[in-house]
């Protein structure tokens, strides 16, 4: 059985197996493509770069990361628990995050957290033993499975463009909450890291002028093909109207 994503071919068979489990995942890709793969670096580093994005725009995370990055190479967790909190401060890391990046450097230091067994046990039993360090949110533990290590099952139910994305998608009357999320994704086991993937790709394809992706009763009409087709028409269109706006 495929459990984990770690190449493209990973993904295309990941993809079969879940729109053939549930065809609206079908329309989605039709509509919005094939998500990429996007891989992360796992290890200390992997992990600590999600606890520095949590909360932040991808600019500022990319810049507090940058300044980390160059102030420790390599990053190791014991670099981490020899620097000072004030200088860590300086690179931009708020005191919650400084004192959970301390301790995931301690427990990894220690065995206690062993990121490298992590691949080779099921999607959830990785995601309680990340939980169970201080610092390590549900949130932040399925990133890390999803992005880092390519668990095919990981399902970040709280991220709230996932859950925009699904309800969006499904068209529900409101966002699902962390646990609704949890409820709707079983029947999408063992694949809901590749459900994940397929709905965030719809979501970012596809929004509107008001920030939000075009819903999923439009779907037949916004495809790629018929979105070229309405930007050409409107172009002959513009190109048919005079300066005063008037059809010529």
């Amino acid at each position: 059985m495929l459990t984990h994503i770690h190449t493209e071919s990973d993904l295309d068979a990941a993809l079969a197996i879940l729109t053939s489990a549930d065809s609206r995942f079908g329309a989605l890709l039709t509509s919005a493509g094939r998500p990429s793969l996007r891989r992360r670096p796992d290890g200390f580093a992997g992990l600590a770069s999600i606890v520095v994005s949590q909360q932040l725009s991808t600019a500022s995370a990319g810049a507090i990361w940058a300044r980390i990055a160059a102030a420790f190479d390599p990053l190791e967790p014991h670099a981490i628990m020899r620097a000072r909190p004030a200088r860590l401060a300086r690179l931009g890391l708020s005191a919650p995050k400084i004192r959970a990046l301390k301790e995931i450097a301690r427990a990894v230091a220690s065995g206690r957290l062993a990121l490298s067994s992590l691949a080779d046990v099921a999607a959830d039993d990785a995601h309680a033993a990340l939980t169970a360090v201080h610092g390590i949110g549900p949130w932040t533990a399925d990133i890390y499975l999803l992005a880092c290590l390519g668990h095919a099952d990981a399902w970040p139910a709280g991220d709230l463009a996932l859950q925009e994305a699904v309800r969006l998608a499904f068209a529900l009357p409101a966002r699902p909450s962390a646990k609704e999320m949890l409820a709707l994704a079983e029947t999408w086991r063992p694949m809901r890291a590749i459900a994940a993937r397929v709905l965030w790709t719809y979501y970012l394809a596809f929004k509107g002028r008001d920030g939000a992706p075009v819903p999923a009763s439009r779907l037949a009409n916004s495809s790629p093909n018929s979105r070229r087709s309405k930007q050409a028409g409107s172009k002959q269109n513009r190109s048919k109207r005079g300066r005063n706006g008037r059809r010529t």
